[in-house]
């Protein structure tokens, strides 16, 4: 059986190369949907027009699927909501 804390382990190891913060800190992945030994992600970009937006899909789909028991994996892009950085996030980043 696939562990969700696993997947979040491992996407915690997926860096956003812009910002260098991993994309389940940053609030990118909307939702971990586990059929059996597939795992279907939703996520998101910082803007639609990222340019390491692809690369970044990609290492998600590895993430997920070297998790133990996986499968295969998917990843849906979506934009609605569309991301804004939490208020711990902000203080990180040093915005207001």
């Amino acid at each position: 059986m696939v562990a969700r804390e696993q997947l979040i382990e491992s996407l915690k190891k997926v860096f956003d190369p812009e910002i260098n913060i991993d994309v389940w800190t940053l609030g990118l992945i909307y939702d971990l949907k586990i059929e059996k030994d597939v795992v279907k992600v939703k996520m998101t970009l910082t803007t639609p027009m990222c340019p390491y937006g692809p690369a970044l899909i990609d290492a998600v789909k590895e993430a997920v699927k070297k998790v133990k028991d996986v499968k295969d994996a998917s990843v849906e892009v979506v934009f609605e909501p569309p991301w804004a950085p939490s208020t711990e996030l902000k203080l990180v980043l040093g915005i207001e």
